[in-house]
Formats: structure tokens, C-alpha cells, sequence
């Protein structure tokens, strides 16, 4: 997924504004309009995936993805990287995330929680170590080159990978000891899981770290560089942010079974607050370390819990509809993040004042996290 990703991206955007010339504001507001475009699309991508199930939903999204970043390394102008980010932010971010967690959800019967956290820090390791790689190819050659290996490494993998699915049809599994067996679909519905605060507690989480983590995400060049650091050692903040990313998605995947996902959601927030509180404070060196430490664990630890706490919570029936319309809430917050830390950065000259405020947001979502009881299990 991580051509459609923040951390994929960043290192495209200070390349963009000078092949482009366009300014900073300008090229956020591309990525808001474009993330909402894609963000739309969610809630009908996860009625597709109950519907039509993983191997076809997952092979168009792959053929989509590479013709999109094909397409991508021929533009010249700010309507055609609008067009871009359209269906980079829709295939790659949203739809391909989405439909791999849901097929992990909605398939693993045995401890859910662990293999969704076995796949987040997979995803984590690549989307993080990614802008290395980027930057590296962009430095060498330029933006339109980049795209076009992009572009043969999601056809070389995506769909192999599609291919190679079972054919599926949507179903419910749970694991008896020695057999799998078919029983029929429980939980809440869409109406009945929207009607509940927890849906929106973990929206909210998701809709705080895609937002907060997203804006540091697409800006970390200029954001770091405020702070002395080189755009390649500025890239490199990727790196600690994968080394937490990796634990606290792997260590709160192996325990979400066994605890109230609530909890996940509070730790992801307090992490969060924490990696905004810091950003005035880095420098080139243990601080830069720290604060990669630090935002790789907010956005680990929700990883490691969010599609978890939906099926604890929701129940598997009807998982791919309810995540569908989480994730388009998500994807949403994405596309406010960059274009919140640019008109920070406008109007007060650094990022400080806007990571700062920024930081009420997860506290809120954090104690919202405490107080609101849990969903009660529903069966049909």
C-alpha cells in the first residue's frame, strides 16, 4: 500500500512543488480534495468486499493501483496530480488496506487480534521504510521515474498476490479445536454498530492519528529541516518510527484478544499527544530519535487494535460494511492533516503553534476512549 500512503508520498512533495511550481498550501489542498474523493468510496468498497469477497476485490484494486501510478508520472500540471492523489489516495491508502485487515478480520478465527497485529507490523515495516527508498530513487533520477518503478512493483506483487487467493466467497468461520466450521452471521448491523459511542470512540482515534499523523507525515522534510535536519536524515525518521510501529502493533495485536481494546485506543492516543508536544523540541540526534520513537507508537499501537476492537465489539457479520465506513472517516481526517500544518506553518511561520494545539485532539478522544462502555454482544 505504500505508493497511496502519507510516508510513501512525502518525499514526492518538495520535488512536486519545484517540477510544478507550485506553493505548499496549494499542493495540500490537491491532497485534501483528492483524500476526501477517495475517502468516499469506502463505505461501497466495503459492501463489495462482503458481497463479492477478497481474490476479486483485491485483483482490481492492484490493477488500478499500478495504472494509477503509471498515469501519475506523466503529469505536468496541479490538475493532473489532483487526478493522481485521486487514485492514489483511493486504491492504495483506503482500498487496499482495507481490504486486506478485512479479510485477516473476517477469516482468522483463532486469535484475530495477533495476526491482525502480525499484518499491521508488516504493513508498518514497509510503509515506513519506504520513504528511504523513495527519496533515494528520486535523488538519483526524478519523480517521474520513481512513479514508474512504483508502478512495476504493485503489478509485480499486488496482483500475484490476488491470483493466488482461494476463491472466496464470503463467510463466518470459528475454530471448534480440530475443525472449521461454517455458522451463520452474528453481531451488530451497520444501523445498530452507528447507534453505539464506541464505533465513533474508535473512529475518532483513527480519524486523530490519520490527521495528526498525516500532516507531520507529508511535511516531515520541511518540518524536520525547520529543525536542522537534512531531507535524507529527515527521510531516515522513517526508520525509529518503524522500530515502535513494529512493537506496539505486534505487542498490542498478541494481547487485544485478552483485554478491552479501549485500551489500545488510549495508549495510541496518549502516544500521539506526546509525538505532537515534541515536535518544537527536536534537533538532529537523540531528540530526532525519540520523536520518530514516539509517533511510530501512536500510530502502531492503533493499528494493532482497530480492526480487532470492531470484530470484539461488532461481531464478523457485517464487518466489511462497518469497517468500510471507519475507514472512509479515516481516510477523510487524512486529507484535513497536511492542509492543517500548511495554513499553520502560513500564518505563524514555523510548525510549532499547530503541532502544539494539535495535541488536544487525541487527549480528548483519550478520555472519550475511558468513559464510554463498550457495545453490548449482539447475535442474529
Amino acid at each position: 500500500t505504500f505508493p497511496g500512503q502519507t510516508a510513501g508520498l512525502s518525499p514526492f512533495t518538495d520535488p512536486l512543488l519545484e517540477n510544478l511550481a507550485i506553493d505548499r498550501t496549494a499542493i495540500s489542498l490537491s491532497y485534501l480534495i483528492a483524500t476526501l474523493a477517495g475517502a468516499a468510496t469506502m463505505p461501497i468498497l466495503g459492501r463489495l468486499m462482503d458481497k463479492y469477497g477478497a481474490k476479486r476485490t483485491i485483483l482490481w484494486i492492484g490493477i488500478v493501483l499500478s495504472l494509477v501510478l503509471l498515469g501519475a508520472s506523466f503529469i505536468t500540471e496541479i490538475l493532473g496530480l489532483t487526478f493522481s492523489y485521486v487514485g492514489l489516495r483511493m486504491t492504495g491508502q483506503g482500498a487496499l488496506s482495507l481490504a486486506a485487515t478485512t479479510l485477516i478480520a473476517r477469516t482468522v478465527t483463532h486469535r484475530p487480534g495477533l495476526a491482525l497485529g502480525i499484518v499491521g507490523a508488516a504493513g508498518s515495516a514497509g510503509i515506513s521504510l519506504a520513504p528511504v527508498a523513495v527519496e533515494r530513487v528520486i535523488a538519483w533520477s526524478d519523480v517521474a521515474t520513481a512513479w514508474r518503478l512504483e508502478s512495476a512493483l504493485v503489478a509485480l506483487v499486488v496482483i500475484p498476490i490476488a491470483l493466488a487467493l482461494p476463491r472466496d466467497r464470503p463467510r463466518l468461520t470459528t475454530d471448534t479445536g480440530t475443525h472449521i466450521v461454517i455458522v451463520p452471521e452474528s453481531g451488530h448491523t451497520v444501523a445498530q454498530a452507528l447507534r453505539t459511542g464506541m464505533f465513533w470512540v474508535i473512529a475518532a482515534a483513527g480519524f486523530t492519528v490519520g490527521m495528526m499523523s498525516t500532516g507531520l507525515s507529508f511535511h516531515l522534510i520541511s518540518i524536520l529541516g525547520e529543525q536542522g535536519l537534512t531531507p535524507l536524515e529527515a527521510a531516515s525518521n522513517f526508520i525509529p518510527q518503524t522500530v515502535t510501529a513494529l512493537l506496539a502493533t505486534l505487542g498490542l495485536g498478541a494481547v487485544v484478544d485478552r483485554i478491552d481494546p479501549r485500551w489500545g485506543v488510549v495508549a495510541s492516543m496518549v502516544t500521539m499527544a506526546g509525538s505532537l508536544i515534541l515536535v518544537p523540541f527536536v534537533s538532529p540526534g537523540v531528540s530526532a530519535i525519540i520523536f520518530g520513537l514516539v509517533l511510530g507508537a501512536a500510530m502502531g499501537a492503533l493499528r494493532g487494535v482497530e480492526a480487532a476492537a470492531f470484530v470484539r465489539y461488532y461481531g464478523r457479520g457485517h464487518i466489511g460494511s462497518i469497517r468500510g465506513i471507519a475507514t472512509s472517516i479515516i481516510l477523510a481526517s487524512t486529507a484535513l492533516g497536511p492542509l492543517y500544518f500548511a495554513v499553520g506553518h502560513n500564518l505563524t511561520g514555523s510548525y510549532a503553534l499547530a503541532s502544539s494545539l494539535g495535541a488536544l485532539l487525541p487527549a480528548l478522544v483519550a478520555m472519550s476512549a475511558i468513559f464510554i462502555k463498550p457495545p453490548v454482544s449482539l447475535a442474529s
